[in-house]
């Protein structure tokens, strides 16, 4: 990876972190930065944040690929526990893109005083629960072993790329990289022949930006996507005056949402809507942009008759778009209900298939065989390239933490735990893990809705629990197999009460990850109620878990 920036820190060590801390920290993105606030500054304890990164950013560290940008708006997509901190950054855009989010998270990190206690560039490497000490004992790649009483995990849900194992990538012999893992120096698509794999939410926002200089790209589309037009533009200074001004009312709203957004979801239902009066919601929703599309309707995540008309709308806008019918068949062939994987918001995307020099290659009619020293073989012809771009996604969710190789009490590895797919109770703790909390892991809300908003609300909902323990003497706090059990029945039931499962190929599902078990991750029951239900289990005593076992 690149050099640091310039003025990114680059602590890596202290004579202070040999001894114990109250509690370690993984990550160093929006989670981390806001756990290590509450803990440290709210509650008064000796914290450490652990960081592979030069830098904090979390996913937007990593995803600088061309395009990049958030699909939730600017004055949503940042924290909202403090009224003062939001009042003091202004978005220069309605989606901001990684350097600006980099640049509002290094503010809240020098606002705060937080990067003392953070050490990046260290990768954690694996931890165990070591049971006679109740400490969680976590091994970094400096060699070094650090301990702490509670171990939280911040490493996000869309941090470990998936790079799928086509034979013959490592005979290619032009360069190649992965939207998530993107180079920091960027790559020079100038007069290149560019392939690239993918065509989800980072294929989407890639394409048009990579085929304005490069000399050709050819785009292998395995599976057809919608896509709304998102309708970035700059910000007015009265346009960044008035959020500050709703600051109230906006983040009210985030907290009634199901999905997080500053807007709430129509309570009239498509089905019902007299057609003419539906087209014109969704033309307006349309040129709106963005996902406030989803909003329009009640009932199109859950009834299949509401949600084809949706999708018929979004696939007759892809034909009026490309000019070419057989590129425009290939892109409206969708076979999933809308809404049902992660749906993307654009610029340009299917414009860019009028270019000249952008083709499309449908991978189910004509699959990849293999990667050659000058390009992509597919069973029908070879496509010469100088560069291959893979948009294909994050092994979701689960990867990263899997990846950080957790061990608890009694040698119990989470990669077994987890064998048939990820289990825990409200995506918060793992039974025979201890004192261990997952922030926005699988079985919560995460990434079907707005994430700060899942994340300051597991934050502070892991906080209030740690300062309860406190007040009562308590050392030790884990979840059961009965309340994971219970946990996972009442997720699964919320995803089929929905057409949310329909989307085959979803990563919702694990379903782009070879051999990764299928199971339905994210909670889908929406924001608000989760927020109840945990609220709920704290009011109670916090049920589901047990102290000092």
């Amino acid at each position: 990876m690149s050099q640091s920036a310039p003025g990114a820190p680059t602590n890596r060590e202290s004579g202070a972190d040999t001894a114990p801390f109250d509690a370690l920290i993984i990550g160093a993105g929006f989670s981390g930065l806001y756990q290590l606030h509450c803990l440290r500054d709210k509650l008064g304890l000796r914290v450490q944040v652990l960081e592979m990164a030069d830098d904090v950013g979390g996913t937007w560290y990593w995803n600088r690929y061309p395009g990049a940008r958030c699909d939730s708006e600017s004055h949503s997509y940042c924290y909202a526990f403090s009224e003062e901190i939001y009042r003091e950054w202004s978005w220069t855009e309605r989606y901001p893109g990684p350097a600006e989010i980099r640049r509002y998270l290094r503010f809240v990190a020098d606002r705060l005083d937080l990067l003392r206690d953070v050490r990046f560039e260290t990768r954690v490497t694996g931890a165990e629960y070591d049971e006679g000490a109740n400490l969680w004992r976590v091994h970094t790649d400096d060699g070094r072993t650090r301990s702490a009483q509670f171990l939280i995990t911040a490493v996000g849900c869309l941090s470990a790329a998936n790079i799928p194992k086509i034979p013959g990538l490592e005979r290619f012999e032009g360069q190649w990289a992965h939207t998530g893992q993107w180079p920091h120096e960027g790559i020079d698509f100038r007069g290149k022949r560019v392939g690239q794999i993918g065509t989800g939410s980072t294929g989407i926002q890639a394409a048009p930006v990579i085929a304005e200089t490069a000399a050709h790209l050819t785009v292998f589309q395995r599976t057809a996507n919608y896509s709304i037009p998102a309708r970035n533009g700059p910000l007015t200074e009265a346009d960044q005056q008035t959020y500050k001004d709703e600051f109230g009312d906006l983040r009210r709203i985030m907290h009634e949402a199901s999905n997080g957004h500053p807007f709430l979801i129509s309570q009239r239902s498509a089905r019902e809507t007299p057609a003419a009066e539906r087209r014109q919601v969704y033309e307006q929703a349309w040129e709106k942009g963005g996902l406030r599309f989803r909003a329009t309707f009640a009932d199109l995540l859950v009834d299949e008759a509401a949600n084809e008309t949706a999708a018929s709308f979004i696939k007759e806008k892809i034909r009026q778009i490309v000019r070419d019918p057989e590129t425009a068949r290939k892109l409206a062939t969708i076979d999933h209900p809308f809404a049902t994987k992660r749906p993307p918001v654009d610029s340009h995307y299917f414009e860019t298939f009028n270019r000249d020099n952008v083709s499309l290659v449908d991978i189910r009619e004509d699959p990849i065989e293999e990667i050659t020293p000058g390009g992509i073989r597919t069973r029908s012809q070879e496509y010469p390239l100088d560069v291959i771009v893979f948009a294909t996604g994050f092994d979701a969710m689960s990867g990263p933490l899997l990846n950080l190789n957790l061990t608890g009490r009694n040698g119990l590895r989470l990669a077994e735990a987890w064998t048939a797919g990820p289990v825990n109770t409200l995506g918060l703790q793992v039974a025979g893990f201890p004192n261990l909390f997952t922030i926005t892991g699988p079985g919560s809300p995460s990434v079907l809705c707005n994430m700060p908003v899942a994340i300051e609300q597991h934050v502070e909902w892991i906080t209030d629990c740690i300062a309860h323990m406190r007040e009562q003497g308590h050392e030790r706090i884990e979840t059961t197999p009965e309340a994971m059990d219970k946990w996972v029945r009442h997720v699964n039931e919320a995803a089929n009460a929905t057409l949310l499962p329909k989307a085959n190929s979803s990563w919702y599902l694990g379903a782009n990850v070879p051999g990764k078990p299928r199971v339905f991750m994210p909670y889908a029951g929406g924001m608000a109620r989760y927020r109840r239900i945990c609220e709920q289990v704290a009011g109670d005593g916090y049920t589901e878990f047990v102290f000092d076992a």
